[in-house]
């Protein structure tokens, strides 16, 4: 090799420096890092002189490896500012996990001093970082949680275990701060604990939920509905207080138990059917259920059952909210019964009679059994019962017609109705009867009225009855007609000599001569189509000398010739053909609509009566053109006074409570008028809102001679005073009886010996 091949070392240009011993080829000894620092750092100790004796081959070993150990070193370095870039940047991963974490780390002194904080903190406190640290962290615990956050400092630093409380903080927004501490001491190298850590997690939202189940539940367990709660396989396994006291069973027997435990059998399969169908298609359910309690009594409930779902969507469980409705269902069924039964007698009235007739009626139109589809109706009006009135008075006469009805019920057939329409007349509905056999069916009830003896205080008493037969086959056309012709029948029954019985026959000379007296009904609607009739008003005194002016309006029909025809001929028709209502709305109309153009009159005017029949009572149409009427004219409700028959409010008794309440909250007054006729109505006085009680004129008339008169009008009139309400006294005919009628202290007077009826017009002009 020549000398341009190697360099001043001695070695290859191409060939770092190596230290002694250390060689490119396979198999070579390589030194250890060690051994060339130490080798490096002896030739660093040699001093200037010592080099220059060595041998230059030496030297150059030594520049070698003083190279290589300088390599090492760059090598080292760079690692090391790797390192250190590394952990800056794991100091500052750290620093942002500890600042920004999802919960609060805190560190504390023994004393409760914040020593350290993360952002977190001073975010949940709404508060600065700096402004907490080197403050007491009791100083943001609220005052009832002080002695518990003060203990568990305590047991923190009394143990190397980790202790746990919540409690509540205050921040600056004065929003509620719910927290649990999790902490646990740190200890120095001299093993005392001189600090710990603490990890604050808000729990508020789940602090907040817990009071919210907290509060529903003591909702459900005090709520005055039964709650109970099923899994899906309709097992029990929640219930209120409230579902046990209802049913009687313990908690014990219920949970785990089938709400069939319940089922009475008197509710359908169907009803049960629908609710499952229903439950199950996610849906609502609402019915009513016959139930049955532990010790046997039957309720009803009104229910309502829903699916509740899981967070898939999917239903978990059942919740039933139950209402024990019984009394509510009983109180139903009293009012119904009331509103379609005879209060005197316990019969079906004439209106529930009607309608049962009218159902029947309809089941023949088209009918395909033409030829046993034959029914027949009769009607039944007691002969001579006026005398036991007349004699023994109407409360002796109210005893007969409930021992009646009873001979009556015992006669006709299981499938028969019989109804009292009214007074002393009753009807029977006789279904899939022929007219032969219905023929039979009455007379076995006329033989049984003849054998009846009624005895009264020693009085005995035999009356008759007459009957009006009609057949009710495809052609009856409807329930007028129909009742026309039984109606008609009976009254020539009466006509031919009483107690007999008339069956209804269109050629039949007198029936057609009764069917011609019923055309009333027409002339009726044709006199309200032509507006041909008008009102009288009739003077009701004081009888304590008060001057306010008082009347009661009367209504007259105007014939085709212009002649004034009483009430007496056309009502009687009217109330038979249900025209009642028609009329008692043009009364109410023209009295409006003349009252609101008379306003002097009306200053003066103390009240108005305006007659109301049994069959308006219950006509919902009625109740709302009075509300109109009302709220159109602005009228002042206190001068309309309604007068209603004793006999309609009790024989509709749900329905007159329900009218006279709403317009007696409105301001109209109320008076019951002839009362004491039946001397049937003091147990229901108490719930109808009457602000007078017009006293029956049979007694009133005859209290100048007759003692018993006298008694009872004074008897009635005290009860009236006694319950608060004022007295009106009829047919006051004389001087000598509005005398003792102020003596006995009744209120008010009317009767022909106070004023007689006159045109309501020249009331309102007396110049005209």
């Amino acid at each position: 090799m020549t000398k341009s091949d190697t360099d001043a070392n001695g070695s290859p240009p191409h060939e770092k420096p190596q230290a002694n011993g250390v060689t490119n080829d396979k198999g070579s000894k390589v030194e250890n890092a060690t051994e060339l620092r130490r080798r490096a750092e002896e030739c660093l100790t040699m001093s200037v002189g010592d080099i220059a004796s060595l041998p230059a081959a030496d030297v150059g070993r030594l520049l070698h490896e003083l190279q290589i150990h300088q390599i090492e070193l760059d090598m080292q370095n760079d690692e090391l500012l790797n390192t250190q870039a590394e952990l800056e940047t794991s100091k500052e991963k750290y620093i942002d996990l500890y600042d920004f974490a999802p919960v609060g780390y805190l560190t504390l002194d023994p004393s409760g001093i914040v020593l350290a904080a993360n952002l977190s903190v001073a975010k949940l406190l709404n508060n600065y970082r700096n402004d907490i640290i080197s403050k007491k962290l009791s100083y943001f615990v609220h005052s009832f949680d002080q002695d518990a956050f003060l203990r568990h400092i305590r047991d923190v630093f009394s143990t190397t275990h980790k202790h746990s409380c919540e409690i509540s903080l205050r921040t600056d927004n004065d929003m509620p701060l719910y927290v649990r501490l999790e902490s646990v001491a740190i200890e120095d190298e001299n093993k005392i604990r001189c600090s710990c850590r603490t990890i604050l997690i808000d729990i508020t939202k789940g602090k907040q939920a817990q009071d919210e189940l907290l509060r529903l539940s003591r909702a459900v367990e005090a709520f005055p509905s039964a709650v109970y709660m099923t899994d899906i396989n309709g097992n029990i396994d929640y219930i209120n207080p409230k579902f046990m006291e209802i049913t009687g069973y313990t908690r014990e027997e219920l949970i785990g138990s089938n709400p069939r435990i319940l089922q009475s059998g008197e509710t359908s399969k169907a009803t049960y059917t629908d609710l499952w169908n229903t439950i199950l298609s996610g849906k609502e359910w609402r019915g009513e259920v016959h139930n049955r309690k532990k010790n046997g009594d039957l309720y009803w409930a009104r229910t309502s059952i829903s699916g509740v779902k899981d967070t898939q969507g999917r239903i978990s469980h059942f919740i039933a909210i139950q209402e024990d409705t019984t009394h509510e269902f009983e109180v139903a069924e009293q009012l119904n019964f009331q509103a379609t039964h005879d209060a005197l007698t316990g019969l079906i009235n004439r209106r529930e009679f009607e309608r049962r007739v009218e159902h029947l009626l309809s089941t023949l139109q088209g009918s395909v059994n033409v030829n046993t589809d034959v029914h027949a109706l009769c009607f039944l009006d007691l002969d001579q019962f006026k005398v036991v009135n007349d004699t023994c008075g109407h409360l002796a006469g109210d005893v007969m017609l409930s021992q009646i009805s009873k001979v009556l019920q015992h006669q006709v057939r299981l499938c028969d109705t019989l109804a009292r329409l009214g007074g002393d007349e009753f009807g029977v509905l006789m279904e899939h009867c022929s007219l032969e056999h219905a023929q039979r069916v009455v007379l076995s009830l006329q033989e049984a009225i003849q054998d009846y003896h009624f005895n009264w205080e020693g009085h005995i008493f035999k009356v008759g009855v007459s009957m009006g037969l009609v057949a009710i086959t495809e052609t009856t056309s409807d329930l007028s007609e129909l009742m026309q012709q039984a109606d008609a029948a009976c009254y020539i029954a009466k006509d031919r000599g009483r107690n007999r019985i008339e069956v209804y026959h269109k050629n039949d000379e007198d029936l057609a001569r009764r069917h011609s007296e019923m055309q009333w009904v027409e002339r009726i609607n044709q006199a309200l189509v032509e507006d041909r009739f008008c009102l009288y008003a009739q003077t009701i005194m004081s009888l304590d000398g008060c001057q306010d002016e008082h009347y009661e309006l009367l209504l007259r029909m105007i014939d085709e010739q212009g002649q004034i025809i009483t009430p007496n001929s056309f009502l009687p028709a009217a109330e038979r053909y249900n025209l009642m209502v028609k009329l008692d709305c043009w009364v109410i109309r023209k009295t409006f609509s003349l009252l609101s153009v008379n306003p002097i009159f009306l200053d003066r005017l103390h009240f108005l009566s305006i007659n109301l029949s049994g069959h308006s009572l219950a006509e919902n149409n009625v109740l709302e053109l009075i509300v109109t009427l009302l709220n159109e004219t602005g009228l002042a409700a206190e001068k309309i006074c309604f007068e209603i028959t004793e006999t309609a409010a009790i024989v509709n008794l749900a329905g007159a409570q329900r009218f006279m309440s709403s317009l007696h909250t409105l301001g109209c007054q109320f008076a019951l008028d002839d009362f004491g006729s039946g001397l049937s109505s003091f147990g229901y006085l108490k719930s109808l809102p009457v602000d007078y009680l017009k006293i029956d004129g049979m007694f009133v008339k005859d209290i100048v001679d007759d003692p018993i008169d006298y008694a009872m009008v004074k008897s009635i009139n005290e009860i009236g005073q006694v319950m608060g309400k004022k007295t009106i006294a009829e047919f006051v005919e004389s001087d000598e009886i509005r005398t003792i009628l102020k003596k006995i202290g009744v209120n008010y007077a009317q009767g022909y010996g106070i004023s007689k009826p006159q045109p309501f017009d020249q009331l309102l002009d007396p110049s005209g």
